[in-house]
């Protein structure tokens, strides 16, 4: 195997860890926190699963872009959910509305991406490749056992699992960086490709998605701020598992120039809520 093909199996092994590590720092009872608020559940799920991803397919149809760059915001746009933020929003406020979210997203990814997948697949010929009952069970097996073996060790040894999380997320976090950095380094032509107003499409994908989540997060501030983040970053798990089914590596690399761009996008944009969101609204549990 190349050095892609390497890159791009420890980009899935870091994710699955990822979702590791946020299993072992949640509860079971996390899961009920979206469930016993139903509205909302209802506005989270239509804003991550059905407002913004009908902006981007509005997007890919309506602008002139390189298809390459068509087919990755399609894969983005049915790729909901953050697994990999939780801990950046702890500090904003509701933790158990965030760990809900991240849980609930990475399960119904299972549902949700091959449903998109048989809408899709007509209009996006790349995509006819992708079996979606084999994507539900690569996704079952990339999201749901892992943060089904992360809570259950968090329910036998609480204080344990909290500090392995930590250190887990970290370690990961800085493998990922690395095996991303060093993705768009060896291909950079397809970067390099993208530069201009590609990259500034995919600036304002994120910016719209953090537009949909704050105007549908509800009345408090906190929970406004996480599903907007929670919108814009999308599931990149989800969206390097269905890449990396597609022929070649570009719309993988395409997804990593995504991160980049979306940070440019986000950073800015918690640094604001963190400054004007007053601290005695922030929610703890």
């Amino acid at each position: 195997m190349g050095l892609t093909a390497y890159l791009l199996i420890a980009l899935k092994g870091s994710v699955a860890l990822l979702i590791f590590a946020v299993g072992l720092d949640s509860r079971l009872k996390d899961l009920s926190y979206l469930k016993q608020r139903p509205g909302v559940m209802l506005r989270s799920l239509l804003a991550m699963y059905i407002v913004v991803p009908v902006l981007a397919l509005v997007a890919v149809k309506l602008l002139q872009l390189p298809p390459g760059l068509k087919l990755a915001l399609v894969v983005l746009a049915i790729s909901a959910g953050a697994p990999m933020l939780p801990r950046k929003l702890m500090r904003l406020g509701n933790e158990e509305y965030v760990i809900s979210l991240v849980i609930v997203s990475s399960l119904l990814a299972i549902v949700t991406v091959p449903a998109w997948l048989l809408l899709l697949a007509p209009h996006f010929d790349r995509l006819e490749a992708l079996d979606p009952a084999t994507v539900a069970g690569v996704l079952g097996k990339s999201f749901f056992l892992p943060m089904l073996l992360g809570i259950a060790l968090h329910r036998f040894l609480p204080d344990s699992s909290a500090r392995l999380s930590d250190v887990l997320l970290k370690v990961v976090g800085i493998v990922f960086s690395a095996c991303a950095l060093t993705l768009l380094a060896t291909h950079w032509q397809v970067v390099g490709a993208i530069l201009g107003p590609p990259i500034l499409t995919l600036g304002g994908f994120t910016l719209a998605a953090l537009g949909v989540g704050h105007l549908m997060g509800g009345p408090d501030p906190n929970d406004r701020t996480a599903l907007a983040v929670t919108c814009a970053t999308r599931h990149v798990g989800v969206a390097m598992v269905i890449a990396a089914a597609t022929p070649g590596p570009r719309t993988v690399v395409l997804i990593v120039a995504y991160l980049l761009a979306s940070a440019l996008v986000i950073i800015p944009y918690m640094k604001w809520r963190r400054r004007v969101t007053p601290a005695g609204l922030q929610r703890t549990t």
